[in-house]
């Protein structure tokens, strides 16, 4: 994976304001057909049941619905870009990593990230954090939740599949974070200090593109 130090702040277009302002998140069969042409049954069954785990906890409390999102999602394979993708650095779609049963880091906390903005998770409590994973020297993505601002964040990870307060999280060292708001520069195991707003990023808006395309069943062009 690499990590890039982006100078301009990612931002959530078209697709996140889908997911957050729609009252039902609803894939369509035509979706699961495609899915099970390309990449067969059990690849659209994955896609359904992250459907239904979407409409079984629209109503649990915010507590079993990180639970219910990270458990479902920890059951997927962990591949690099370049083995998975043909690529250094590729961010996959909640439905590509779903089909292919595998993605890195980053495909697990943005896969996370939109699961719980369907369920209706405020864009403010969520972060995509990058840290340095010490046990592994190695560039890491989680996916931060803050239950208020001065909270500590819970850590939603697939290294280890628990979900712990940061503090708890000796082993990750914070470096940014950032969500549809802005960029924060880390501070120890907090929230960190705003340094911009607005921009955009190529890997984004290529995520975004894709997930567009998905959801009106189009294909790349």
């Amino acid at each position: 994976m690499r990590i890039v130090f982006f100078t301009r702040v990612l931002f959530f277009c078209w697709i996140v304001f889908h997911l957050s302002a729609q009252a039902t998140f609803q894939l369509n069969e035509a979706l699961f057909q495609k899915v099970q042409e390309r990449f067969g049954v059990e690849a659209s069954k994955r896609v359904r049941d992250w459907q239904e785990v979407i409409d079984d906890n629209k109503n649990s409390s915010t507590a079993d619905q990180l639970y219910e999102v990270n458990r479902f999602f920890n059951r997927l394979e962990f591949v690099d870009d370049l083995k998975h993708w043909n690529k250094n650095d590729y961010w996959a779609t909640p439905v590509e990593f779903l089909s292919t049963n595998g993605g890195d880091c980053e495909d697990f906390s943005i896969a996370k990230y939109f699961s719980l903005r369907a369920l209706g998770v405020p864009t403010e409590k969520l972060r995509l954090m990058y840290v340095k994973a010490l046990n592994y020297n190695m560039a890491h993505m989680v996916l931060a939740y803050y239950e208020t601002p001065r909270s500590i964040p819970l850590v939603l990870d697939n290294l280890n599949k628990d979900i712990l307060p940061a503090n708890k999280r000796r082993d990750l060292r914070p470096v940014y974070s950032f969500n549809g708001d802005g960029l924060w520069m880390a501070k120890e195991q907090g929230r960190g200090i705003q340094v911009q707003k607005g921009g955009n990023n190529d890997l984004w808006e290529d995520l975004n593109k894709r997930m567009l395309q998905e959801l009106n069943n189009k294909e790349d062009k």
